[in-house]
Formats: C-alpha cells, sequence, structure tokens
C-alpha cells in the first residue's frame, strides 16, 4: 500500500472544486481546506474525511481513497445546497485529475446524505467519492 499519493490527491480536488467556474457561480469562492472561523457564508463546500485502503497490485503501489465533500448552507429549503452538491459532482468526475505524485485511476461518485443539522436548522449535503490512485 502506498499512502504517497493522498496529498497530491487532496491538492487536486481542491484545486478543481476552487477553480470550478458552475461551482463559483453557487458558493463563490466559498470552497475550504480548513473551514475558517468567524463568519461563514451562506453557503459553503468543505473537504471532509478520508479513508484509505491498500489497493497494490502487480503493476505497483496504490489505494483506494474514500473522501468525502460536504456543502453546508443556512438558506432556506435544499435548493441551493443541491446545486452546489451537483456542481460538485460534476467537478469531480467530469475530467481526470492531474496530481503532483502518482495518477488518478479511477474517481467515482458513490452516495450522498442530505440533511438538516444543528441548532440553526442548516442543510447539509455530504457526497461520498471513492478514488483509486497508483503511485508511479
Amino acid at each position: 500500500m502506498s499512502y504517497g499519493v493522498a496529498a497530491a490527491l487532496q491538492a487536486a480536488i481542491f484545486e478543481r472544486l476552487s477553480g470550478d467556474a458552475a461551482l463559483a457561480a453557487i458558493v463563490g469562492p466559498a470552497v475550504y481546506d480548513a473551514v475558517p472561523r468567524g463568519a461563514l457564508p451562506r453557503t459553503y463546500v468543505s473537504l471532509g474525511p478520508e479513508e484509505a485502503r491498500d489497493a497494490s497490485d502487480k503493476t505497483g503501489a496504490g489505494a483506494r481513497h474514500l473522501f468525502t465533500i460536504s456543502v453546508i448552507s443556512d438558506e432556506a429549503g435544499f435548493a441551493r445546497a443541491k446545486a452546489a452538491a451537483a456542481a460538485v459532482s460534476d467537478a469531480l468526475t467530469g475530467a481526470p485529475l492531474a496530481l503532483t505524485r502518482g495518477h488518478v485511476v479511477g474517481l467515482w461518485f458513490e452516495r450522498a446524505r442530505a440533511r438538516r443539522v444543528g441548532a440553526q436548522d442548516q442543510r447539509r449535503i455530504d457526497l461520498r467519492f471513492a478514488a483509486r490512485v497508483q503511485d508511479d
């Protein structure tokens, strides 16, 4: 197994989401690797937890990364949050990611969970993706 591609994968995901025009039209620049303190935009995207499992084979070291991207919104209804979630999914699955180390063999949407959370009745959509990476 190799966890060596993890940082490159995370950076590529962040770069892709931060530079996506369709997502920016919904959330502006509010794509966070670490959510800042203080006032937040009404709708934003946050990179979430990750789990990696060995996926090495005879061609070399690799891993399967399961990661979550969250859309959080305090706007009424789920419409804006779902539009942002769709833009996240389209951005990540629409074209291959370029990594600074290794390469992505495949990236797939696995599932999403939309719910209300917190005292302010925020909307939260957690999108789960799987990426198979190879460490070159």
